[in-house]
């Protein structure tokens, strides 16, 4: 079924119940971002300002067409991703429309708090175009479940190259990672057996879930870890390139762990458009390895705004998609003036588009 979206209302299959879960999502995690900038303003409490401000001495123009390339790297990579969970699941999606809304996504996250609501909107947006709102949003869940769960995994590869001592708090932080999926995993299961009998909402809820991740991951499992894992070579080696730019003249088989590391801890959901606990975990990664934990916060610093400058062209997206919308909504106000004087209007986009 094709969605309808008139006025934002939306009429498919799983609209009402998507639109519930997106709402609850965002009205749930307002505390995530307060608990991200009070980390982030400890960091700035503790360590002087020479270590924030050289990090924007250092992105000069080379910088920042390398950020826009590894970002354009990744962010295909990770639409690519997305695409081939959506058509698992059974929604249509165009590849480059994927590309254009991830990079929407990556943009929105960078720049509003907690980090997550450019997914939200990437999800909701879909499925109003598909036709599917719930369908769209397990899609958009389970393609970031995948990548989350592949950084864990090259967390867990690397957690006994960190130094002896982060080996005991790398530890927690990939635990902590892998148990929230696992978590997930276990009460999706436990949910299933227990909710057969009665066949609740919720069991319904969860059992569309699970056959969608059957035919959006398990079934497609090659491509997604390949995916997943290519994208995320490409965010490490945008840190260990910030780094450098930091001054950190370490090998690169030392900087990594150190990195993969603070890339998990970036992936909490508990930030200010990522900044925060990367911080504070590099910073203390940086200096258990001998490196400087003031070089770490700088090398952090620098990351973010290069991982910002990578999002850039999903402001482009979001004033492209603007201004033709403006666009066609004049054409229709016009072709409607012209229907009161007699002339035949002119059908600019058919429903749905």
């Amino acid at each position: 079924m094709r969605a309808v979206e008139v006025s934002g209302t939306v009429h498919g299959a799983g609209g009402s119940r998507g639109g519930r879960f997106a709402g609850a999502l965002r009205r749930t995690g307002w505390w995530r971002a307060p608990a991200g900038a009070a980390v982030l303003a400890g960091v700035v409490w503790w360590f002087p300002a020479g270590a924030f401000t050289s990090a924007f001495a250092v992105v000069d123009p080379g910088a920042v067409l390398v950020a826009l390339a590894v970002g354009a790297y990744t962010t295909v990579l990770s639409a690519a991703r997305w695409w081939v969970v959506a058509r698992g699941v059974g929604l249509r999606l165009p590849f480059a429309r994927a590309v254009g809304d991830y990079y929407r996504a990556v943009f929105l996250n960078a720049v509003l708090p907690a980090g997550v609501l450019g997914d939200v909107h990437r999800a909701v947006s879909h499925g109003r175009y598909a036709g599917d709102v719930g369908r769209g949003v397990r899609a958009v869940v389970l393609e970031r479940l995948a990548g989350q769960a592949v950084l864990v995994a090259a967390g867990a590869g690397v957690l006994f190259a960190l130094p002896a001592a982060l080996l005991v708090p790398g530890a927690r932080a990939v635990g902590v990672s892998a148990g929230v999926l696992a978590g997930i995993v276990a009460v999706v299961a436990v949910g299933l057996v227990w909710g057969r009998g009665r066949r609740p909402r919720w069991w319904r809820a969860l059992r569309e879930t699970a056959a969608d991740a059957r035919a959006g991951v398990l079934a497609r499992g090659t491509r997604v870890v390949g995916l997943s894992a290519a994208a995320l070579a490409g965010h490490v080696a945008l840190f260990v390139f910030a780094a450098s730019l930091a001054g950190v003249s370490a090998p690169v088989f030392q900087v990594v762990p150190l990195v993969v590391l603070s890339l998990i801890a970036m992936s909490l959901p508990v930030n200010v458009g990522g900044w925060g606990p990367r911080e504070a975990v590099t910073a203390l990664a940086f200096g258990a390895a001998g490196l400087g934990a003031g070089l770490g916060v700088t090398a952090s610093v620098v990351y973010g705004l290069l991982a910002l400058v990578a999002g850039l062209p999903g402001a482009a997206v979001i004033a492209v998609r603007l201004a033709g919308r403006r666009l066609v909504q004049g054409g229709q106000v016009s072709a409607e003036g012209g229907g009161e004087r007699g002339e035949e209007p002119t059908a600019l986009v058919g429903r749905g588009q």
